[in-house]
């Protein structure tokens, strides 16, 4: 066969297949704290924030980006595993025409479920005004691509959404919290479903159709709490730790009755607290030499304060599990990612996302 009739045929097939590719791509929305903030909080009158050194030293650009990380964050790393783009901030000036359709994060550091939490941050973006943007989002896009393919765009996304661990560390375990004086553990964390189910059922109005829902980490165990909680040898603080213990199961909980009412697997949960306790309780296995200290901090464990230039900063990002006194380093959330991607049902229930992936691309 001649190379011409070869290039000829090759030329051909990839005609063909163009459409397909485009069709084929996926918008990827994001929301929820700090875990999987991409730097909408840079836009922000607020002290929760990362838009200085060190935050981004080990970014592609080397500069700190508004990511709670040394480098790529959870959405990052995911939308590199799916093939796509990162997706901007929706306060992103950068967020403007074909850019829209890989879709936004509306993520913002500080924020939990209920509207009280993180008030000390000052001006963040809640949960109900990152609802707000993600209508002005679809109002957007229906002016480029109309609203029946706008509709198609949002209804056969990906989402991620990622609250809960700040209702505890930011605001039941504050010294002097009013909310700890009203209610136990056990009645805090059912008032959080409770809201947290409003919360999902309003997203899926909002037309989401894939929604993957993290539960919170050991939160006992990251070095801020190790700090406050006076931990001598390293080991967790028991209460926050309760608190996971008590919140996780409910929010699996939860989910199952939202998708029995629905009738579909719209909301996928992903078990943080397993995922990040198999690094923690066995760092070296995966390549830490501690899961107990943060690389960028000050004072015991290096869980105190927040990550400044003033801040002392380990030389070797790899080796640590945490990058700051609440969020993990790069490394180890490319091991969540790897559970979320292709972990078993312990991890990802009803199923992880490259089934998630295999079975809507037959849809």
């Amino acid at each position: 066969m001649s190379t011409l009739l070869l290039t000829s045929i090759f030329l051909s097939v990839a005609l063909i297949l163009m459409p397909q590719e485009i069709n084929a791509a996926r918008a990827f929305y994001v929301f929820g704290d700090s875990l999987v903030d991409s730097g909408n909080n840079n836009y922000l009158v607020t002290t929760a924030r990362a838009d200085s050194p060190p935050y981004g030293i080990d970014y592609p650009t080397g500069r700190a980006t508004g990511r709670f990380s040394n480098g790529l964050n959870l959405p990052d790393i995911i939308s590199e595993q799916i093939g796509s783009e990162p997706t901007l901030p929706i306060l992103s000036p950068e967020l403007t025409g074909e850019k829209l359709l890989i879709g936004a994060n509306f993520a913002s550091a500080g924020i939990g479920i209920l509207d009280d939490t993180g008030v000390q941050f000052l001006n963040i973006l809640r949960i109900g005004r990152q609802f707000e943007l993600f209508q002005e989002y679809q109002e957007r896009v229906s002016e480029i691509i109309g609203s029946d393919k706008t509709q198609e765009l949002v209804n056969g996304a990906l989402v991620l959404m990622t609250l809960g661990g700040n209702d505890f560390v930011n605001n039941y375990f504050l010294p002097f919290s009013s909310r700890r004086s009203q209610s136990s553990l056990e009645e805090f964390s059912q008032l959080l479903i409770s809201e947290y189910k409003k919360i999902l059922a309003r997203l899926y109005e909002l037309g989401a159709r894939r929604v993957m829902v993290t539960g919170t980490g050991p939160l006992g165990c990251v070095p801020a709490e190790l700090a406050s909680s006076g931990s001598v040898n390293g080991e967790c603080a028991p209460e926050a730790q309760q608190a996971a213990a008590i919140y996780n199961p409910l929010l699996a909980q939860m989910l199952q009755g939202l998708n029995s009412e629905i009738g579909s697997d719209v909301f996928v949960g992903a078990n943080a607290f397993s995922t990040n306790s198999d690094f923690i309780n066995n760092p070296q296995r995966f390549g830490f030499v501690t899961s107990k200290v943060a690389c960028c901090g000050q004072g015991a464990y290096n869980g105190r304060g927040v990550c400044t230039p003033l801040s002392s900063l380990c030389p070797d990002r790899n080796a640590y599990a945490f990058w700051d006194p609440f969020h993990p380093t790069e490394k180890a959330t490319r091991l969540i990612v790897q559970q979320i991607m292709t972990g078993s049902v312990e991890y990802m229930n009803p199923m992880n996302l490259s089934t998630i992936m295999a079975l809507d691309s037959r849809i």
